[in-house]
């Protein structure tokens, strides 16, 4: 999908983007491919893309994603799939979604749906062949906008206006739509900073806050996605310059502390803030001198290689920190103990915790982009024949003291030294 999108922008570029996008695709063979094997399964068989895609492009976003509606059951688009050879598997059956597999892309396609039931984290559905029951249950407007492979676009809710307005609608009842799934709230909080152009409707804000106490009802797990994209959004910043939307992530995440950090940035942070990931930005939130970042932890479940990022700095911070702490030997340490992006994360979260711009900072980054991890020389089957020793827990404290020198002095270390420990 990586490669099919960055095609599509390399071919738009300088040009009109919303109709090359359109047209790159309808010539592209593995969307014309999908198109075809739905639009001949039947006579009124109908494939549309949907949501985020048509979204963005009419936003002039860069599209990381390609949707696709269709007015089939799931059984008959996997049945249309087979019929021409088109790979895929069951990604979520139960609510009517399965991925497309073609070369190397793949593409969610969903049946049409109507809402029977919902409970607030989840929804029984219906499958249906009406696109207006489908565009009916979607959140916003903007979200329910379809289009052809042509780009004639399906637009029920007037979704394309309420871009150009900068207007963040709800579709239908507003406290309806935030009961069937509260993870809703979120996502308006997300839509907000990225496309309102407007304040904050105060019949929105009141719905939000008499129903917050409904985020009880979402698991972790989704909490912690919805949080990621409204960090990795575009104008994320923007979070910090709207007091509604402020409240609600402190209500929603208050192990979300250090929010003041982003209201004062340095230059030097503004400008690298998309060359670090969220999990740096979230470490600059919940760090503090408490066991806030053990609560963190706790409540989501990080990945590990993420909670020993986190835990890297949540120990380094609780150090008494100096001026040999951000040293080119020290840093070279922590390079050889803890790795490349133990490092990379520790300069950044620095560059956007201090108040001043340090040019020097940047400038170690630089330095140890293209720096190897060093590989310690010595091996212990190396001592054993030299010196005549057993192996046992002797000879690894021996090789760790050997090792500790070979690290404080620069990962050089002469035989003298070795055997001076050896015989220490």
């Amino acid at each position: 999908m990586t490669s099919l999108i960055n095609k599509i922008f390399s071919f738009s570029k300088n040009l009109n983007q919303k109709k090359y996008f359109f047209e790159y695709l309808k010539n592209e063979k593995s969307t014309s491919l999908l198109f075809s094997a739905i639009e001949d399964y039947s006579e009124n068989s109908e494939i549309r893309y949907v949501g985020g895609c048509i979204r963005k492009i009419l936003s002039d976003e860069i599209i990381d994603d390609i949707d696709f509606a269709v007015n089939l059951k799931p059984n008959e688009c996997i049945d249309a799939l087979r019929k021409h050879n088109i790979k895929y598997y069951e990604t979520g059956i139960e609510h009517g979604t399965i991925t497309a597999i073609i070369g190397k892309n793949k593409y969610e396609i969903t049946s049409l749906r109507k809402d029977i039931l919902t409970d607030g984290r989840h929804a029984k559905v219906e499958f249906s062949d009406n696109w207006f029951e489908d565009a009916s249950r979607r959140d916003f407007s903007v979200n329910s906008i379809y289009s052809d492979i042509d780009g004639n676009l399906y637009d029920p809710f007037n979704g394309k206006k309420d871009l150009e307005l900068g207007k963040v609608q709800f579709i239908g009842d507003v406290e309806k739509r935030i009961k069937e799934d509260y993870l809703r709230i979120l996502r308006y909080i997300r839509f907000f900073i990225n496309y309102s152009k407007q304040e904050h409707d105060d019949k929105i804000k009141k719905i939000i806050k008499q129903n917050i106490s409904g985020i009880s009802n979402i698991s972790s797990e989704r909490l912690l996605l919805e949080l990621k994209k409204i960090i990795l959004s575009k104008n994320f910043l923007k979070l910090f310059k709207d007091p509604f939307c402020e409240e609600v992530i402190r209500l929603i995440f208050p192990q979300l502390k250090n929010f003041e950090i982003f209201k004062r940035l340095n230059n030097l942070a503004k400008k690298n803030i998309k060359k670090v990931d969220y999990i740096l930005l979230i470490c600059l939130m919940i760090m503090d001198d408490t066991d806030n970042v053990d609560y963190f932890l706790f409540k989501f479940n990080v990945s590990n290689v993420e909670k020993k990022r986190i835990l890297f700095l949540k120990k380094f911070y609780e150090q008494a920190i100096n001026k040999d702490s951000f040293s080119e030997k020290n840093l070279w340490k922590i390079l050889y103990y803890n790795g490349k992006q133990a490092l990379s994360d520790l300069l950044y979260f620095e560059i956007f915790k201090t108040k001043k711009n340090s040019k020097k900072l940047i400038n170690l980054i630089d330095f140890f982009e293209d720096k190897e991890i060093p590989i310690f020389p010595i091996k212990a089957k190396n001592l054993m024949e030299k010196y005549n020793i057993s192996e046992g827990k002797l000879l690894g404290i021996k090789l760790k003291k050997i090792e500790a020198k070979w690290v404080n002095n620069n990962f050089e270390v002469s035989e003298k030294e070795v055997a001076q420990v050896i015989e220490g």
